[in-house]
């Protein structure tokens, strides 16, 4: 009895395939048993240049590899297709970056503390702080508000003020992709309101991104020109 017991429940564990309306279902799902080679653990680092190390050690084979750029912050490299037509990953760059705020009117000292230590140094990087650091509330002022540019007072001494006219846009490079690379300088638009509260919004539709994947691609031909030159190496960006 015991023994037609565990046959029955064998047998329902088989999958049928099931005639309906002329069309043919299968009773279960079914899982390709996996005969190239065995998947293995892509390890991950935080820069660029681990990455370089890892591929010119030929730590684990010497095989030809493809170093695929996915975004300004993330780097694949996988081997080539096995028999089932499967990719093998080996390591993988995720970027380490700093917290940056767009999009949200902030105080004046977080914007400011932002800005200085998450953003690169350039003319505009320094405009911008300046505005931000001489902004004062008057109220016998008006500020003057056409959607593209805003008037409004700034410091001049130790009792004067002026009004001065914000640009349209503003260049700035944020810090938004790996270090090794040069940061992608961009268009923002500097907006100022009521409490002396500042905020950024990005203005160039995402155009930074292929500037900084193109970027990384670079960097991976330079430093790794010998095996690229071998073949051994492909850069997909």
């Amino acid at each position: 009895m015991l023994k037609e017991f565990i046959e029955y429940l064998l047998s329902l564990k088989k999958p049928e395939v099931v005639e309906v309306e002329g069309r043919s279902y299968a009773t279960s799902s079914l899982r390709l048993i996996n005969e190239g080679e065995p998947d293995v653990a892509a390890f991950e680092v935080r820069n660029l240049s681990g990455l370089v190390d890892y591929i010119q050690s030929t730590f684990d084979n010497d095989k030809e590899l493809i170093i695929h750029v996915e975004s300004p912050t993330k780097v694949n490299v996988f081997d080539a297709l096995d028999s089932t037509g499967n990719r093998r990953t080996y390591i993988k760059a995720k970027a380490m970056l700093p917290s940056i705020t767009y999009d949200r009117f902030l105080e004046r000292e977080e914007m400011n503390i932002m800005l200085q230590s998450c953003f690169v140094d350039n003319e505009d990087k320094a405009t911008v702080l300046e505005i931000i650091s001489s902004v004062v509330e008057d109220e016998g002022v008006t500020t003057t508000d056409d959607g593209i540019s805003q008037k409004i007072v700034v410091k001049q001494g130790v009792a004067s003020s002026a009004a001065i006219k914000t640009k349209k846009t503003y260049e700035l490079k944020p810090f938004r992709t790996f270090v090794e690379v040069k940061q992608p300088e961009s268009e923002f638009i500097l907006r100022l309101r009521e409490g002396a509260k500042a905020a950024l919004y990005e203005a160039d539709g995402g155009a930074w991104e292929l500037n900084a994947i193109h970027s990384i691609r670079d960097y991976f031909k330079e430093k790794l020109s010998e095996e690229v030159a071998a073949g051994r190496i492909q850069v997909i960006a």
